[in-house]
């Protein structure tokens, strides 16, 4: 979808200096959890960024999740964001997203939670299976996590990335109906990937997507 705009439905904190904005459906958009939009605002419309959806469906509203810096050109502007406001956003983009797949483990490293919790609670609803596998000093998305487990969802919050391997290892069944997922920043994917390699798993048919 080219570049459209909608309203701003709702806007909730998340967590230290993050917020899960819902966003309005435009006509003609569908996305799967995993995939990401183009978004930006009025009052900086140079200053676009590419934030992945974190509800597991885009039916009358869907939802991305923002880790807010108050020192960038975008930031104080989303810190301001309610209700009614109207926002820019193009797509969905981006090829690692959920496409039915019976299992799903994601490993996500920061802002990675968003999507990393879009798929899982997804693939519950479908009937499938999830782990999720979740990395940061300072989680957000902690009630979306909890209800996740209480679902019956693998899932593991970790303060840094020196224990990926060892939940990796608990998580991987390495079945050919399991799909990894990768989501996070540089340093993070060359944790998780290797952690999937010595867990068994195939880290070259996972769905990667890298943040910067």
């Amino acid at each position: 979808m080219d570049r459209t705009i909608t309203t701003v439905s709702a806007v909730r904190s998340v967590g230290p200096d993050a917020v899960a904005i819902d966003l309005e459906t435009p006509d003609g958009f569908d996305a799967r959890p995993g995939q990401f939009v183009k978004f930006s605002l009025p009052a900086a419309d140079a200053a676009p960024r590419f934030y992945t959806v974190s509800s597991p469906v885009v039916d009358e509203t869907f939802e991305i999740t923002v880790e807010i810096d108050y020192d960038g050109e975008l930031g104080p502007h989303i810190a301001d964001l309610d209700s009614g406001d109207e926002v820019a956003l193009a797509g969905p983009l981006g090829s690692a997203y959920y496409e039915d797949e019976e299992r799903v483990v994601v490993l996500a490293g920061g802002p990675g939670v968003g999507p990393a919790i879009g798929i899982a609670e997804r693939a519950l609803d479908d009937g499938g299976e999830a782990a999720v596998i979740y990395c940061d000093a300072e989680p957000i998305h902690e009630k979306r996590l909890d209800a996740l487990a209480d679902s019956g969802a693998f899932v593991r919050v970790l303060e840094d990335d020196g224990a990926v391997a060892d939940a990796t290892r608990e998580a991987i069944m390495a079945e050919p109906d399991e799909q990894v997922f990768v989501y996070g920043f540089a340093d993070f994917l060359d944790v998780a990937t290797d952690a999937v390699e010595a867990a068994g798993g195939n880290a070259e048919a996972a769905k990667v997507e890298n943040f910067g």
